[in-house]
C-alpha cells in the first residue's frame, strides 16, 4: 500500500468521521435538544460544549484538511492530477465550510453562552440567552454539516475517479 493510498484513506476516513458526528448532530441532537426546558437546553450546551474540546475531536476536527492536503500533494507528484484536484477540493471545502464556519460562527456563540450564569439569571435572561443563542447556532451548524457532507462527498469521488496525468 503506498503513502498516498493512505492517506487517500485516511481523508476519506476522517472527513466522514466529522461529516457523521455534524450530521448525528444535526438529526437528533437539535431535535431532542428544542423540546428541553430553557435553563435545561443552556446547561446541556454549556456542558457539551465544554466537552467537545478534547484531544480525540481536536485531531479529527483540525487533522481532516492536513490529511486531505497531504493526499493531494502526494496525489500530484505522482502524476495523479484528477485525485490531486478532488482532495485539494474536499480540504477546501472543509476548511471554508467546516472550520471556517465553526471558527468564525459556533465558537463565538458557545463562548457566550459559556459566559452565561445560569445560577444568577432570572427566568427572562434564561429564555432570551437561549433564543439568542440557538436560532443562530443551528443556522450554521446546518451550514458547516452541509460544507462536512460535501467535503466527504469530493474526498469519496477523488477515490472512485481514474488517475489522470497532468
Amino acid at each position: 500500500m503506498t503513502a498516498r493510498t493512505v492517506l487517500l484513506f485516511t481523508g476519506i476516513l476522517s472527513t466522514g468521521l466529522m461529516a457523521g458526528l455534524f450530521f448525528g448532530w444535526a438529526v437528533s441532537v437539535i431535535p431532542g435538544t428544542s423540546r428541553i426546558p430553557d435553563r435545561t437546553y443552556i446547561d446541556t450546551m454549556q456542558s457539551i460544549n465544554r466537552a467537545i474540546v478534547n484531544p480525540v475531536f481536536v485531531l479529527f476536527f483540525m487533522g481532516t484538511p492536513v490529511v486531505l492536503g497531504a493526499g493531494a500533494i502526494a496525489h500530484f507528484r505522482a502524476g495523479d492530477s484528477r485525485r490531486g484536484w478532488l482532495m485539494i477540493a474536499a480540504a477546501s471545502t472543509y476548511v471554508v465550510g467546516v472550520l471556517g464556519v465553526t471558527v468564525g460562527r459556533n465558537i463565538p456563540l458557545n463562548e457566550t453562552l459559556d459566559a452565561f450564569d445560569l445560577d444568577t439569571a432570572s427566568a427572562e435572561a434564561i429564555s432570551a440567552q437561549r433564543g439568542d443563542y440557538e436560532r443562530l447556532w443551528n443556522r450554521w451548524h446546518n451550514v458547516r454539516t452541509a460544507g462536512s457532507t460535501a467535503a466527504l462527498s469530493l474526498a469519496a469521488l477523488s477515490a472512485l475517479t481514474t488517475a489522470q496525468a497532468d
